[in-house]
């Protein structure tokens, strides 16, 4: 079966582009201009994927609400924002909001093909878990790799997907230094470092909200990331 990918822009001239590159690669794509006819969709069916544009019409702001409305209604389904604000506010609040992702429109189309592969390949990879790593432990830290599930203190961490695999890459050897790149190879991700930097500290904000104490993952000035071996 193919994959359904849902693109949400309000210009018919990329929307369009867009959708004819994905439909060439072997993808399922449904195209919408506006919030309120992507969301019916979306209670209807959940596409596999979806790309959303930050203005919709006269909805300067429709795609953030978008964003938060599918992610309530899927916490994995990977979302990627595709848009010409390129504030670092605007991708903040875009990753805060649930997104895997966050793209501006001078991205090469060979570019975003690989980045979306990039995540069916991450959600390949949690249908098909390593048997011999199904639950990591890790001091106060649990992941169900079947469950996509993070536990902190015996509480769930409600991530995405993308923060799932960020926080695998670390805890599974705890103490290593990680780099941006090593962090994108073992997360199977495609991602600049802004992106890395803003998801380490959305993932930091969420530990914080059921531990205020929290500091397991430390940053190695210059070098990257770790996740405490005494955490």
């Amino acid at each position: 079966m193919k994959r359904k990918i849902a693109i949400v822009e309000d210009e018919p001239s990329i929307r369009e582009n867009y959708a004819d590159v994905l439909r060439r690669q072997g993808y399922e794509v449904a195209t919408f201009s506006a919030r309120a006819e992507a969301l019916a969709s979306f209670r209807a069916r959940l596409p596999d994927l979806a790309i959303l544009d930050i203005g919709l019409e006269n909805d300067v702001e429709g795609g953030f609400e978008l964003c938060r409305e599918l992610r309530a209604m899927s916490a994995t389904v990977p979302i990627i924002f595709l848009t010409a604000r390129d504030s670092e506010f605007d991708t903040i609040s875009g990753l805060r909001l649930g997104a895997d992702d966050y793209l501006t429109k001078d991205i090469s189309l060979p570019h975003l093909g690989a980045r979306i592969a990039a995540l069916f390949r991450r959600m390949d990879a949690l249908r098909a878990p390593p048997v011999r790593e199904t639950l990591l432990n890790r001091g106060p830290l649990t992941l169900d790799m079947n469950r996509m599930q993070v536990r902190w203190r015996e509480q769930p961490v409600d991530l995405t997907l993308t923060e799932f695999w960020l926080i695998h890459a670390m805890a599974r050897f705890p103490g290593h230094v990680k780099n941006r790149e090593q962090l994108m190879h073992e997360a199977n991700i495609v991602v600049d470092d802004s992106t890395i930097t803003s998801h380490i500290k959305r993932v930091r904000h969420k530990f914080m909200l059921l531990d205020a104490d929290f500091s397991a993952i430390e940053t190695i000035y210059g070098m990257g990331y770790r996740w405490k071996t005494d955490s």
